[in-house]
């Protein structure tokens, strides 16, 4: 005879963290069955307690503590450990369940805090053996935690990289890291084409999160400017936040004197318009020039010796004449270009000083490059040998 279906009692536990595995899991500590706790399965275990409310007012050594346990004996202890945890803690559904136990939070302290501790070791390691030269192994590398940090979601990692500045790691270190993650996770922009409109919309969005957070945590020293010309690159092809691209050219800027000219020569998404990417190229002189006139005015503010003052202002003017080298080349390069507007060819020209340029004949050959393009294109060509006449003399 069957039972009647009326007798059976149903309770439905909606979002349990971890799914029906993990709620065995549970079952099996309350009933007294051994099972592993592990680096994968500590974060839903220590969830799914938290959501039965196994606390010590039932039991001692309950679940909770006993994950607790776990985490800061086992897991905590280790940066790769840390981060493996932080990883589970992305794929945990519902998503701000492990926030609940502040899991996340513990997890970025206890990588940034061992980032530290291991580059203190490693320092004081190679202060003992010298300058002994020899293969690195992968606990021998300050930064031999940026592979597996890669791993990371970018809201994640956003927060190691925080905690880990403050803690004080070093600026060098941090900047290897972000450009590591910024190579791993733009992968691919280029062929943001080929996919689908939702998906091809949906990729840029996430790419364009990526960059921004990025931007956003560089440290206030010098980053490689080849990293920065790439990210902005990627940021004009993916359409990247106005504050996001201004913030790359100011940094830009800071060491425009060491660019070269392949660097300046940023390519135009947009079709129809001109080759180069021109208007971006002002904006990072108008930065470069707001430098320099700020550190002049320093300077003249600070009651320094004549002879400190004419070393600063020799710098100055040394930064001054590289750039100007370099942008007449830049225009040189520019100059045959037929959708190159005059305009913006002379705002190029005109917004460096005289002294940045000890003589003008790069100057003289870009303006003839340029007027030959305009003179097989347009028959009233000395309208603009006027207005270049009036710029030269």
């Amino acid at each position: 005879m069957k039972e009647s279906s009326s007798n059976l009692s149903h309770t439905e536990l909606r979002d349990f963290p971890g799914g029906s595995k993990t709620f065995e899991l549970a079952m099996k500590f309350c009933y007294g069955i051994n099972f592993e706790i592990t680096i994968s399965n500590v974060v839903a275990i220590r969830c799914a307690a938290g959501y039965l409310e196994m606390t010590e007012d039932f039991k001692e050594e309950n679940l909770i503590a006993r994950t607790e346990t776990y985490l800061e004996q086992v897991a905590f202890r280790s940066l790769e450990k840390s981060v493996e945890v932080l990883c589970s803690c992305e794929t945990l559904y519902p998503q701000d369940i492990a926030e609940t136990a502040h899991i996340p939070d513990r997890c970025v302290e206890a990588i940034a805090v061992n980032a530290c501790r291991e580059q203190l070791v490693l320092g004081l390691s190679r202060l003992n053996r010298g300058t002994e030269s020899g293969e690195l192994k992968r606990g021998d590398s300050p930064e031999w935690w940026i592979e597996d940090l890669s791993a990371l979601r970018i809201d994640y990692y956003a927060r190691v990289v925080s905690a880990m500045a403050r803690t004080g790691l070093r600026s060098e270190s941090i900047i290897t890291s972000l450009m590591h993650y910024a190579q791993e996770s733009l992968k691919g922009i280029r062929n943001c084409k080929e996919r689908t409109k939702l998906d091809s919309g949906t990729f840029e969005n996430e790419q364009r999160n990526v960059l921004e957070a990025i931007v956003s945590l560089f440290p206030n020293d010098n980053v490689p400017l080849s990293f920065l010309f790439g990210m902005l690159r990627v940021g004009i092809t993916i359409n990247v936040a106005i504050s996001c691209r201004l913030e790359l050219e100011r940094r830009i800027a800071q060491q425009l004197e060491t660019v070269s000219l392949d660097d300046l020569l940023i390519p135009v998404v947009r079709d129809g318009d001109s080759m180069y990417d021109v208007d971006t190229v002002h904006r990072i002189l108008v930065c470069f020039l707001k430098k320099i006139e700020e550190e002049e005015e320093y300077d003249e503010d600070c009651c320094y010796e004549n002879e400190t003052e004419n070393l600063t202002g020799s710098m100055c003017h040394s930064s001054l004449l590289k750039v100007g080298r370099i942008m007449d080349a830049y225009l040189a390069e520019i100059a045959p270009d037929p959708c190159l507007s005059l305009h913006k060819f002379m705002a190029l020209i005109e917004i460096l000083p005289d002294y940045a340029r000890v003589m003008d004949d790069g100057l003289y050959r870009a303006i003839d490059m340029f007027l030959k393009v305009k003179l097989f294109f347009y028959p009233l060509i000395w309208r603009l040998c006027l207005c270049f006449c009036n710029i030269l003399y």
